[in-house]
């Protein structure tokens, strides 16, 4: 079978770094050659980008932040991403082009439609084969940051604004999935394994 791009979205806190690594040691033990990555970051660039990004101290503007993510977003694409996927690896991503039209675009305010364009260039319309939203109420997600970058401090209102646009973008995108993020660990990784194929079928 192909190889598959697979993305893990969702609020901060919802347990994407720790399904990232669960679901990359267990395709690994199925025998699965893959590319385990992140953004914004996934590059030397990207994540000097993040850090950058992500840094409490460091306000920007809101245009300025979408730019600094689509430009390592364009970095990971063409040096990470698709020759990962030419080389026949498949791709276990946390974060990608949903985050932006949710953070920027319902969570800061921004043109939708600006976004979609950036991310069509960044991306030159490579889409994932699976996406997967950790889904957390926004209270749930609120609590569970500690205040250690920019978007973890935004408070109750930004997160809300955030689900909302995680949820509407995500009916319109092929082979997407919600999962209850305040599922246990276990529980989350058996329903995403559930909609993947099994390699050699």
């Amino acid at each position: 079978m192909k190889p598959l791009f697979i993305v893990l979205e969702g609020p901060d806190a919802s347990g994407k770094s720790t399904q990232l690594r669960l679901l990359s040691d267990a395709l690994s033990a199925r025998g699965v050659p893959l590319v385990a990555t992140r953004e914004p970051g996934g590059t030397p660039l990207g994540e000097r980008l993040r850090e950058l990004v992500l840094a409490p101290d460091s306000p920007m503007n809101p245009l300025t932040e979408l730019l600094l993510i689509v430009g390592a977003r364009h970095e990971h694409v063409e040096k990470v991403i698709r020759p990962a996927l030419r080389d026949g690896k498949w791709v276990l991503c946390s974060r990608y082009t949903l985050s932006s039209l949710a953070y920027q675009g319902w969570g800061r305010g921004l043109d939708r439609d600006l976004i979609r364009r950036l991310n069509g260039l960044a991306t030159g319309g490579l889409d994932p084969d699976y996406v997967f939203l950790l889904d957390l109420p926004p209270a749930v997600a609120y609590e569970r940051t500690r205040e250690r970058d920019r978007f973890e401090g935004e408070g109750l209102e930004f997160f809300t604004r955030v689900r909302v646009g995680y949820l509407e973008l995500i009916r319109s995108v092929p082979r997407a999935h919600v999962i209850d993020g305040t599922l246990s660990q276990e529980r989350v990784l058996g329903e995403i394994l559930a909609h993947l194929p099994r390699p050699g079928i």
